[in-house]
C-alpha cells in the first residue's frame, strides 16, 4: 500500500487535483522597500558619485538596471554587493528612470 492509497482511505471524499508550482521569473518581481539614491564624495579622490542601495533581487537584475541607467545616460559606473554606483550627481535623471521601469525610489541627502 502506497501513500495515495493510505490518504484514499483516510479521507474517502478528497478528489484529488492537480498542483503546479508558480514560476518565479524576473517579470513577477517585486521590490518591497524603495531604492535609495544618494549622493556621495568621501573616500572617492573629492569625485562625485551617485549610488544606489536596497536591491532585493538577483545580481542579474541589479546587472540589467544598471546597464540600462549607464546606456540611456550615458555615463560610467559599476555594480557590486547589492549597490550600484553611478559616475557623477545624477540623482533626478536616476530617479526618473528607476521610476519609468516601475522601481519606487527615496532621495537621502542635500
Amino acid at each position: 500500500m502506497d501513500l495515495r492509497d493510505q490518504l484514499k482511505n483516510l479521507f474517502p471524499t478528497h478528489e484529488e487535483q492537480d498542483f503546479e508550482m508558480p514560476d518565479e521569473e524576473k517579470e513577477n518581481f517585486k521590490q518591497k522597500e524603495p531604492l535609495v539614491c544618494k549622493f556621495e564624495k568621501k573616500g572617492r579622490n573629492g569625485k562625485p558619485v551617485t549610488i544606489i542601495e536596497g536591491w532585493e533581487g538577483d545580481d542579474e537584475g541589479l546587472k540589467e538596471i544598471s546597464k540600462k541607467i549607464k546606456t540611456k545616460l550615458g555615463i560610467g559606473g559599476s555594480e557590486k554587493d547589492g549597490v550600484i554606483i553611478i559616475q557623477g550627481d545624477n540623482r533626478d535623471k536616476i530617479m526618473t528612470i528607476l521610476k519609468e521601469m516601475g522601481y519606487k525610489t527615496k532621495r537621502v541627502g542635500g
